[in-house]
């Protein structure tokens, strides 16, 4: 492609159709790295353009002529686990906020502009969707955040084979990282902590043996829950008051063979009256006892209801 065809590429009315919509990220990537860069010229130019006239065909060829510097960037980041497409797609919105707020008479290129703010969306998408819980919010947690990794390989590389796949820093470590990052020790170790620590699914998998096990089980605190709450508070009512009300409604012997058989417990752990001894002192037969209790019973649970 010639200058002057390469030039014209980047002033057709709608320069964004030439980066494809459709594909895989291999063919955005090799569209991107086939777009022609501005001459100082052409880019302040197209720079003056837009600000004193808000030429959005202007925007487009400066935004065009560094889609690929975004995609340099973002091979940076490929080690937080995190998409190359959702990357670069942050790393675009910035590269938009620089062509946005670009002063060409500020003496410098927008390639060097914009590293910032392409930078600055990545770092904060990172930050967003690695872990569910932040794991960096203070200016110095980001710095850190985004230098400890590479200063961990970096100090793993200069040490001999059998040091190298440690994976904790050391006292000398920690305290060297502190010093070129200006930080405290325990907010390197505390970082260190957070970056190691894998993200855990609270629910549990698909198999229904693993349900007993998954912190959903256990995490869960149902003393406040409002169901549970007066879930309590009915059954204290009626182990109380409702007990009572229903043993009321109850005439003298019924109530005498229910609290026998029910409610009484001996200083010897055993229990009230057996059937057969309230059959002997009732002058009745077992049989007769445990239908005058089941009756009683029947018409406890009728008061319970209305308690």
């Amino acid at each position: 492609m010639s200058a002057a065809t390469a030039t014209s590429a980047l002033t057709v009315r709608d320069p964004w159709a030439l980066v494809p919509s459709l594909g895989n990220l291999d063919a955005y990537i090799s569209a991107v790295n086939r777009l022609p860069l501005l001459t100082v010229e052409e880019e302040s130019a197209a720079a003056r353009s837009l600000r004193d006239q808000g030429d959005l065909e202007a925007a487009g060829r400066l935004v065009l002529s560094h889609l690929r510097l975004v995609v340099s960037i973002s091979r940076q980041y490929l080690g937080y686990g995190l998409p190359q497409g959702d990357l670069i797609q942050e790393g675009n919105v910035g590269l938009m906020k620089a062509v946005k707020r670009f002063d060409p008479d500020q003496g410098v290129r927008l390639v060097s502009y914009a590293m910032h703010w392409i930078k600055a969306e990545i770092h904060e998408y990172i930050l967003k969707n690695w872990r569910m819980v932040k794991v960096a919010t203070t200016k110095a947690q980001r710095k850190l955040f985004f230098n400890l990794r590479s200063m961990k390989q970096a100090l793993k590389a200069g040490h001999s084979d059998a040091d190298s796949h440690r994976t904790s820093l050391s006292e000398a470590e920690v305290a060297h990282v502190a010093r070129e990052l200006n930080v405290k020790p325990e907010e390197v170790l505390e970082m260190e902590t957070r970056l190691s620590g894998g993200d855990v699914a609270l629910e549990a998998p698909t198999d229904d043996e693993g349900e007993s096990f998954a912190p959903i089980a256990y995490l869960a605190d149902d003393q406040h829950e409002p169901t549970q709450v007066l879930e309590a508070r009915t059954r204290d009512h009626l182990a109380g008051d409702g007990i009572l009300h229903a043993l009321d409604a109850l005439d003298p012997r019924s109530r005498r063979i229910v609290e026998e058989r029910w409610l009484k417990v001996n200083d010897d752990a055993s229990g009230g009256m057996t059937l057969h001894e309230l059959a002997a002192e009732y002058g009745v037969s077992a049989e007769r006892i445990r239908q005058i209790e089941v009756a009683a019973m029947k018409k406890m649970r009728k008061a319970l209801e209305t308690a």
